[in-house]
Order: C-alpha cells, then structure tokens, then sequence
C-alpha cells in the first residue's frame, strides 16, 4: 500500500497543470500518477483543497539562510539550518556553495557536505565552489586577496567530495581550458562566471567541457558590437544551461527577456544566489568585514556593490512570470527540470513522476508555499 496520495488540487505534469489528478508516494518515491478516481489505496489522504502541487525547486547557488553564510560556518548543523530555511521557500534540492575563500575553509566546508549527505540532511545535494580561480576585474563581492591562480594540487583538492554534485565556477582566461577539461574527467561541473573571457576563450572553455554560466550577464562584461564576450558565446550556444537571478536587481528584465528569445528556454534556470538573509528577519549580516545590509529587498555592502541576494526560490519563479511573462509551467520548469538536468539529476528530481525521488511543493495560486516534500518527507507545513 502506498503511504501518501495526493488529491483534491491541480498537479504540474509536464507543461500542464492537470485537474482531476492524485499522485501517490511510497519510501520516498512517487509510485503513481493517473486520474484521482482510480486511485490506487494509501494510509494516508491530503487534500490539496485546491492547492497546487509542483516539483520541488533546486537551487544551485546557495551562499547562506536562516541567518547562517557558509562562508561562516561550515558544519552539519550550519547546513541543516540553511536548508531547512530555504525548504520554507519550496527549495528542495540545493548546492550550499562557497565564495572564495582560503583552502581550509574550502576543506572544511567539502567536509560539512559530505557529512550531511551521509546524514541525509534534507535537500543537501553536494557543493557549489565559485571561485577561487576568478577575474579580479570582475570579483564582485569575492575578496581579492583570496583569487588566485591554479596550481598542481588544485584538481584534487577541488573534487575531494565523495558523495554528492561538485560544481566549480571559474573564469577560463584564468584557469586555462586543460584545467576545465581535467575538472571534468574528474567528475565536476564547471560554469564560466566572473569573467573577463573573449567570445573565443569562452567557446573553447565549453569546448573543453564547461557546461554552465553562473549569473549571467553578472560579473561578466556586457555584450558589445565588437566584443561579444562571454554573455554573446553564452546566448548563441544551444547546450550550457544559465543560471538567471530574477529578482529584479541583478540584470533588468528586458534583457533577461531578451535572452530568453535566444536560445532554448529549458537551457535556463533560476538561482538565488542567496545569502545569508533568507529565512532570516535580520535586515543584514557580515561578510568578509563587511556589512551587508539589504534595503528594499537589495542586498549590497558599504560601497554599494551587490553582495549576493536576498531572494528565495518561490520569489524567482514568481518574478520570471511576473517580470518576464513566463507561464507557471514554464517558470516552474526553470526552478525544477531545468536545474535537475544541469546536474545530471534529469531523472531523479525536478519532475513529478512515477520513479522519481518525492521533492515536492503544495502552493497557492501566488506562489506561496503551504506545504514541502523531499524525499517524501514533509519538511515544512505553514502554520
């Protein structure tokens, strides 16, 4: 018998919200899917009450929530805390990920990871590293005395983790397109961010199997007549999926429009960047000396630099159909499929469907978040 069926509220299938549906779930997978007359028993019955049900969203760029950068700290109970923040958002699948920092930091925050993931810590779904090996041009909030250039350890040392997705963001002008190319055959992700690379270097960066870009058109140089740069390579390539934050601030929404008309929309997904903020009633938090401070929703430090976000992952899926005129499932697609197939999850997470892992959230019509499943555990109810 199945543990839990669904019923009572329209189910994102696909590109559709489908009424008249029930899905059921049974040791942490959804076991079937049909019409809710021919629902197969269960132990247990929810009642959607008209409530949406989605596929879980994934995030693969998570500074910080709940009050807690992992810049800051980098232990399980850190983590448990920062995902359990976001979990409130409808996030049920993300990359902690670290800004550059020194190696013991990085080493202890693989560590923290991989120790989650052996604890099954909700929604930990390995490490997100985004620097060192970044353009000081182009270095953000990154401190510059912490970007440096690869040396000989650096493979192993970047791919420690034992369980769990590595992504390693860089900018190829700095690393060379043989350290890409030997990323990847040891089993990472590579997405090209803070950048000063030529349309060239970044082709041959994907070339040499680069399969991402963090933050488009952030902490990259604008597209020009004359100088494509990375954000033209990005939007005439048709395989690296690109990660968007909508949340009005990073990049203005006619241009994020504009790039959806150029290449396939399912090469898109939504980020956070989120630091430290959400889940957290403190309107600021400190980062490398700094205070970071967020006013009307913008999150920058004394120099008046973006320092991350403050967005949650409902609020991104909400701002792509409200700023880019996305339909929910095609927003909802950015949040979920989009960035499960990045990390070669396709056929894991991100979909509701039978076989696949039971990460998923019951919404309201304005993207408000009632209820989040993963792994067929209710990790969050709203009171």
């Amino acid at each position: 018998m199945n543990e839990v069926l669904f019923t009572g509220g329209p189910i994102l299938l696909g590109d559709e919200l489908f009424k008249g549906r029930a899905l059921a779930i049974s040791s942490g997978r959804i076991t079937w899917v049909g019409v809710a007359h021919a629902a197969p028993p269960a132990r247990r019955t929810i009642d959607l009450e008209g409530l949406m049900l989605l596929p879980g969203f994934v995030d693969v760029q998570v500074n910080g929530g709940g009050g807690i950068l992992f810049n800051s700290r980098q232990d399980g109970a850190g983590l448990t805390a920062i995902a359990a923040a976001h979990a409130r958002f409808g996030t049920t699948g993300m990359l902690p990920t670290l800004i550059s920092d020194s190696r013991e930091v990085t080493d202890a925050g693989i560590r923290a990871v991989d120790a989650a993931i052996g604890a099954g810590v909700p929604g930990i779904l390995g490490i997100h590293l985004e620097g060192p090996f970044l353009n000081k041009v182009r270095r953000g909030i990154h401190p510059a005395g912490r970007l440096v250039r690869p040396g000989a350890p650096a493979i192993e040392h970047l791919t420690a983790l034992k369980s769990g997705k590595t992504l390693v963001t860089l900018a190829p002008e700095v690393t060379g397109t043989d350290f890409i190319a030997r990323l990847v055959a040891k089993g990472a992700l590579v997405s090209l961010g803070h950048t000063e690379a030529s349309a060239a270097e970044t082709e041959a960066a994907l070339a040499a199997g680069a399969t991402g870009f963090t933050h488009l058109f952030n902490a990259m140089p604008p597209l020009s007549n004359r100088n494509p740069g990375p954000v033209g390579a990005a939007l005439a390539d048709r395989r690296a999926w690109c990660g968007l934050i909508v949340d009005g601030f990073h990049v203005d929404p006619l241009v994020l429009r504009i790039a959806l008309t150029c290449r396939p929309l399912d090469r898109f997904m939504l980020v956070t960047d989120a630091m430290a903020l959400v889940g957290d009633d403190n309107g600021q938090f400190t980062f490398n000396g700094e205070t970071i401070t967020v006013k009307g929703g913008c999150a920058r430090n004394p120099e008046g630099v973006l320092a991350g976000s403050a967005l949650d992952m409902a609020s991104a899926v909400r701002n792509a159909i409200s700023q880019l005129g996305l339909p929910l499932p095609r927003a909802v697609a950015m949040a979920s499929s989009a960035p499960a197939a990045f990390l070669g999850l396709e056929n894991e997470i991100g979909t509701l469907a039978p076989g696949f892992r039971a990460s998923m959230v019951v919404a309201d019509p304005a993207l408000g978040i009632h209820q989040t499943w993963i792994d067929g555990k209710q990790v969050f109810s709203r009171p």
